[in-house]
């Protein structure tokens, strides 16, 4: 999907192995905390704590919205965030000062063998429906994710369906038709060949199901994508 932005929904970016307490977090029901930049704060993500800068925050992503960070880990008076800033599996570092903490109940849970997504409150399942996954060209990237925004496909025509849910993560082996040196962000959207591999990368769901994630998942909600 290419907008009017230096980053497109579905770089070629470098996946990094995730540590094992990672791992552990993203599959825990009552763990899901979202870091929000506080007022004034110049936030920098660091890839350790107090170590080397990597990427520097503003307090909206590229398409307004305001930045919502999933929260991987904590470690004494510092916290191990997802963005969209980063790579795919790289986390940033950020000192608990810096941010403000919310919890949140939902949480999505992709699994590509089975072309399901899956919803869950506290844990809960809530719904599952069937999506379309990137075409074995383009594979959907797994690991976990995070919603950056929620947008009006309007504005990008029809092709899109009704809404897009914008995901931190980047579409790392995209279609040989696709520019090489522009970013390829991940989405869920609409559009055709639900329950097939079709897609560029992103994930396609039915108007009537990307309604209901728009209004339950708030921004910030985990987005994790199995094999």
């Amino acid at each position: 999907m290419r907008l009017a932005t230096a980053t497109v929904l579905c770089g070629l970016v470098c996946a990094v192995a995730l540590p094992a307490s990672f791992a552990q977090q993203a599959k825990r029901s009552d763990a899901i905390l979202v870091a929000t930049p506080r007022q004034g704060e110049r936030v920098v993500l660091r890839d350790r704590p107090g170590g080397r800068a990597l990427t520097v925050l503003s307090r909206r992503t590229q398409f307004g919205s305001p930045v919502k960070l999933g929260v991987a880990i904590t470690r004494g008076n510092w916290i191990a965030v997802i963005s969209e800033r980063l790579p795919n599996g790289r986390l940033g570092w950020v000192p608990r000062a810096r941010v403000s903490l919310l919890r949140i109940d939902w949480s999505i849970h992709v699994s590509l063998s089975r072309r399901t997504l899956a919803v869950r409150r506290n844990g809960v399942l809530v719904r599952t429906m069937p999506i379309a996954i990137g075409a074995p060209s383009s594979p959907t990237p797994t690991g976990r994710f995070v919603i950056t925004d929620h947008i009006d496909a309007r504005k990008y025509g029809s092709v899109f369906g009704c809404c897009i849910l914008a995901l931190s993560g980047h579409q790392m082996h995209p279609p040989k038709s696709y520019d090489p040196h522009t970013k390829w962000r991940l989405a869920i959207h609409g559009g055709g060949g639900i329950g097939s591999a079709v897609s560029a990368g992103c994930l396609h769901a039915r108007d009537s199901d990307l309604r209901m994630l728009m209004s339950l998942t708030p921004l910030g909600t985990p987005v994790v994508i199995d094999a």
